[in-house]
């Protein structure tokens, strides 16, 4: 799972040269974008795997879409086991100084979105996950090229 998480890693790291991780005081907020969209990142990659996430998949959206950098889809055991996952990395998230993180979808918990703006985390039930198959989709769109047609 650590070679997943350091491939992953390196999705955002974009300019960030020396895998510092900007702790020592420092919050989120004061970091340079780049740094920042790798931290939040590590943040949360590194949470879901201490938590047992199970189908862990990092998309990239740089170039791709204005919504975020990355992309992050996980799946959970269970409700509570995708609330508890959920309720961690927000928490995680406002104690590094991000304390802009939302989440929707928390009471059911079929399906947790998280938005900390650089990173987009979908946490499923497993069942929820299948149905929706958003690596699917957001895959094919990271892979297709941008365009813009003149109308």
């Amino acid at each position: 799972m650590a070679a997943t998480r350091k491939a992953a890693l390196k999705v955002v790291a974009g300019a960030a040269s020396n895998g510092e991780t900007g702790e020592g005081g420092r919050g989120l907020e004061a970091l340079p974008p780049e740094e920042r969209s790798r931290r939040i990142l590590e943040i949360i990659l590194t949470e879901l795997d201490d938590d047992k996430a199970e189908e862990i998949v990092t998309i990239d959206l740089g170039g791709k879409s204005d919504i975020a950098d990355a992309m992050i889809i996980a799946s959970g055991r269970s409700a509570r086991h995708v609330g508890a996952m959920a309720d961690k990395i927000v928490r995680l998230l406002k104690e590094e100084g991000f304390g802009r993180a939302r989440m929707e979808g928390a009471p059911t918990c079929d399906w947790v979105l998280i938005d900390a703006e650089d990173v987009i985390v979908h946490l499923f039930r497993p069942e929820v996950r299948a149905f929706y198959n958003l690596e699917r989709i957001w895959s094919e769109a990271a892979r297709s090229p941008s365009t813009i047609v003149d109308a």
